[in-house]
């Protein structure tokens, strides 16, 4: 018998895309555009609702991506995986996508099941990242960074940390560490110039990847020492981090529920460096 099926529902994990521009982040707020509204009204126009509950693994700031949000849901049994898809995507507005629909146990939840995310911050080097189809995906930072200084700050950040000094204040009861699996930079070859930092943890402090770019694009820049983020990461009194990045150049880019997941991505970075 399918999870949910004496019930009349089941529970759907849907793996989500969407353009932050044009949303207040993910979390549900009264007079506001978000992603979790918009998608719990979709929901809700099929099962013949207001709306469905829905959650998330991670709640994305005002404008931050998505190419791998995975959200779930229980609905009705008479929708199966693709023809949820089809409707979903027919009814969506232009910024949001649902790549995939999968049936999993209705004890499946998408944060606290998640073993690790993954987050990719896009960095502009030239001038044309200034374009209008360019700056509403990355930092248009407009001049290059120093590769060898970036790489230096950044290959202290894997492990387990306190990164307290990377996140925004007024969340003491969350706890500060967290353990971060890899985090390196790569160039996605495309024709123009663009950089990616990718990192991926068991946890993210609020806007913590953000803070993160803003103190090693500082460092490409020349304006700080290469080992600030090592002793930042340590607690140095009185060193702080640079403000942090802008929201549009920050992708949620895949949510990992197996170990293996988690591993193979490891051990990709790996052999690529």
């Amino acid at each position: 018998m399918r999870s949910g099926e004496d019930t009349g529902h089941w529970r759907v994990k849907l793996v989500l895309h969407y353009d932050g521009r044009d949303f207040y982040g993910w979390q549900a707020q009264s007079n506001q555009r978000t992603v979790q509204a918009e998608l719990s009204a979709l929901l809700g126009r099929l099962c013949g609702t207001d709306s469905v509950s829905v959650t998330a693994a991670g709640r994305t700031d005002r404008g931050v991506h998505a190419t791998g949000q995975v959200a779930s849901a229980l609905i009705p049994n008479r929708f199966d995986e693709r023809e949820l898809v089809r409707a979903l995507n027919a009814l969506a507005p232009s910024d949001l996508w649902i790549e995939s629909a999968e049936r999993v146990p209705e004890s499946f939840h998408p944060r606290y099941d998640a073993l690790s995310r993954t987050y990719v911050y896009r960095v502009g080097l030239t001038p044309g990242s200034r374009s209008p189809f360019e700056h509403r995906w990355c930092w248009p930072v407009g001049h290059n960074l120093d590769r060898e200084r970036i790489d230096a700050a950044s290959g202290c950040i894997a492990g387990e940390h306190d990164f307290g000094a990377f996140a925004k204040s007024g969340q003491p009861e969350r706890g500060v560490r967290c353990n971060v699996f890899s985090a390196f930079w790569r160039e996605p070859g495309r024709d123009i110039e663009i950089i990616e930092f990718e990192i991926t943890a068991d946890r993210f402090l609020h806007r913590m990847v953000r803070y993160l770019v803003g103190t090693l694009v500082e460092t490409g820049r020349g304006l700080r020492p290469v080992d600030h983020v090592g002793r930042l990461l340590e607690g140095e009194p009185g060193l702080k981090a640079a403000p942090p990045a802008p929201a549009q150049g920050l992708f949620l880019a895949r949510v990992d529920y197996t170990s293996g997941q988690t591993e193979a991505r490891a051990r990709g970075k790996g052999e690529s460096e």
